[in-house]
């Protein structure tokens, strides 16, 4: 029997990290093997974003050691990601350690500096990278590195770091870690900011690298749809599941089962002991003794605590005849406007949003679904009057009233404590429809704000603790019309389930802007869909099922294009790649590529390249021929044969996927 040897790329030994006024684990020891895809989850404050920095060195533990295999690799993409503001994106995605980066890098900027008034003094330079490139085999890498790119958007690589949006610089961080050259993907909260598109990309791209990976995030399909096991940090201690996050949940259901079991055990014979102890038994005895310190080690013990449910309720002002409407709402931006951070000066105007109407009734909850960029919150500005529209008319009910939580909320007294902010709105919440009531500290405390921290001024929190804090004051000021831009960015999955089920049970109207579809899926009944045009469509139904027919619909046109089918691209590009198609590339990379083509010595294919086109054109064929030949022997009953053949196809395949495309580009130049 054949056993596949897995290295063994991270190992922690004894991990520890004291918090603000507490422990936040101890004792943590596990490893990560190659290939294998785990998330860190736990509620709010218990160390996960911690316990990520301490292994990726960027904190020091208090105890233990973390040890990093050397032929591995590590890539980190913090929470808050560190650069220079005067840095380019390119200097910035490229700032590795990696040789086979540092050449990527050269070429990209030699090919957009050949297509100057410099081109021939570079042209001896351009043709020892060509050298390398041809060497090293990095033209696959390459197209993998500017497919990513192009997927998250990154085109224009000369801005510079200062002048993105915070958006902007996340994608930017992300992609400085797909496209480094390591084993160990170490990730803090990786979908943040992302579209729903672009976190699917990424997903199907984490599902199917080879690379390992070690993340904390809160999107419940991505931990599905990802991993193979789930590490829980709770009281101090990290715990491994095996499995996805369904397979978590399940375990910790059969596991608080036992538990609970066990605990009436003990306490059923505790009943019996404690009598006995209160008889004051004779401790001579040796046996005796040890019954006693048995039942003091019983009575003592950590007893368990199962996830307390909570749930609340607010009684908002009911709704009138009329809750909104909204007539013929038009919005334009300069062309290249890509948020109010990104402005960029120019004659022409696109339509963001473009002739909206719609008339809102009772109880509507509606997610509005686009890439970023769409007008997702120009829309949510133009209805709370945050934005004036260029036309169109807004009309908002009587009795309407607003609750609007912005993705960057302003806090007017930031010197008052978290729980000063809090009273000033209520001083106890009702939990549920039971009527039971609870006070405004133990409310904060379910959400994360915990021990000293309520008494912490609002300014020295966080920018996450903000936000959060923010949203639990919006939802105690009973607004009967709930407008959310991405509420779910700091909050835990246990904290985001107790947001479900208030937004579950709402019975005023609630408009949502979110990139976890998991949270969408459980909100909201319709979808509003702003498309590239600026046209506004409806869809009844989940997220998820839109996501999968506009899928179906994608591959219908590309079949009706004739295009090819993504099985047949290579496969490193189809993990790379996202909506749009593998030969959109950056234009630090193939856009500059193309320029390069263009002048006159780039026309035709050079000497060496000749002489690799008619290497492929005599290799494509004959692979194709042997993959024909093994067809048969695929269904073989004999073991050996099978497996023999079985491995040989498999590697034809993956040639093949590697040679087509470069046999398609040589061939257009021919």
């Amino acid at each position: 029997m054949l056993y596949t040897i897995y290295m063994n790329l991270l190992s922690i030994n004894n991990l520890a990290k004291i918090g603000r006024e507490k422990p936040l684990f101890t004792g943590v020891t596990f490893g990560i093997q190659e290939g294998e895809k785990a998330a860190l989850i736990g509620r709010n404050g218990t160390g996960k974003s911690t316990l990520l920095n301490t292994i990726a060195g960027v904190l020091q533990p208090d105890e233990g050691t973390v040890v990093i295999n050397k032929e591995a690799g590590v890539s980190f993409l913090p929470q808050n990601p560190i650069f220079n503001a005067e840095d380019t994106i390119r200097a910035h995605i490229f700032k590795s350690d990696s040789p086979k980066l540092h050449i990527i890098r050269e070429y990209e900027e030699l090919c957009e500096q050949l297509g100057g008034e410099n081109a021939g003094k570079l042209q001896k330079r351009y043709d020892e990278v060509m050298l390398k490139m041809d060497q090293m085999d990095l033209w696959n890498y390459e197209s993998q590195i500017s497919s990513i790119l192009s997927t998250l958007g990154i085109s224009d690589m000369t801005r510079k770091m200062g002048t993105l949006s915070g958006g902007m610089i996340k994608k930017v961080a992300l992609a400085q870690v797909l496209v480094e050259d390591t084993k160990l993907l170490l990730l803090d909260e990786p979908t943040n900011h992302l579209d729903i598109t672009t976190i699917t990309w990424l997903q199907n791209y984490l599902h199917d690298t080879k690379r390992s990976v070690l993340m904390v995030t809160h999107d419940r399909y991505f931990l599905d749809a990802v991993c193979n096991n789930i590490y829980e940090l709770a009281r101090n201690k990290l715990k491994l599941y095996v499995g996805n996050y369904s397979e978590y949940l399940d375990k910790k259901t059969i596991e608080a089962e036992i538990e609970e079991n066990t605990e009436r055990r003990i306490e059923s014979v505790l009943r019996f002991e404690r009598e006995w102890l209160l008889r004051g038994p004779c401790a001579r005895g040796t046996k005796i003794k040890a019954r006693i310190q048995r039942d003091e080690q019983l009575i003592n013990r950590e007893k368990f605590q199962a996830d307390k449910g909570f749930t609340f309720e607010v009684k908002g002002k009911r709704l009138g005849g009329k809750v909104l409407e909204l007539h013929n709402i038009s919005k334009n931006y300069p062309k290249g406007y890509l948020s109010q951070e990104d402005s960029v000066i120019s004659k022409n105007f696109t339509p963001v949003i473009n002739g909206f109407s719609y008339k809102f009734t009772k109880g509507q909850k509606i997610g509005i679904f686009g890439d970023n960029g769409s007008g997702k919150s120009t829309l949510l500005n133009i209805i709370t009057g945050q934005l004036q529209p260029d036309s169109g008319e807004i009309d908002v009910g009587v009795n309407t009233k607003f609750g609007y939580y912005t993705q960057n909320p302003y806090f007017k007294d930031t010197s008052l404590t978290v729980l000063e902010y809090i009273k000033e709105t209520a001083e106890h919440m009702t939990l549920n429809s039971g009527g039971k009531d609870v006070s405004a500290s133990k409310f904060l405390e379910e959400f994360g704000f915990e021990g000293k921290i309520q008494h912490s001024m609002v300014s020295t929190l966080s920018g996450g603790e903000k936000k959060r804090l923010f949203l639990v004051r919006l939802l105690l000021e009973n607004p009967n019309f709930l407008i959310l831009d991405e509420p779910t960015n700091d909050f835990d999955i246990f904290t985001m389930n107790i947001l479900e089920q208030f937004l579950m049970n709402y019975q005023g109207c609630l408009l949502l802007v979110s990139h976890d579809r998991y949270f969408m899926d459980k909100t909201v009944d319709s979808l509003f869909i702003l498309e590239n045009d600026g046209n506004i469509s409806g869809f009844v139904g989940k997220c998820s099922e839109y996501i999968e027919l506009r899928e179906e619909q994608q591959k219908e046109e590309r079949n009706k294009k004739g295009e090819v089918s993504p099985s047949l691209q290579p496969a490193a590009l189809r993990q790379a790649q996202g909506p749009q198609s593998s030969a959109t590339l950056s234009a630090g990379s193939n856009a500059a590529r193309n320029a390069c083509s263009e002048s006159p010595k780039k026309q035709k294919l050079s000497f060496k390249e000749q002489k690799e086109f008619e290497q492929l054109d005599a290799e494509i064929p004959a692979l194709e021929a042997e993959q024909k030949e093994l067809e048969p022997l695929m269904a073989s009953s004999d073991f050996a044969e099978l497996q023999k053949a079985s491995t040989r196809y498999n590697e034809i395949v993956k040639l093949l996927e590697e040679k087509y495309p470069r046999w398609e580009e040589l061939a257009e130049r021919t």
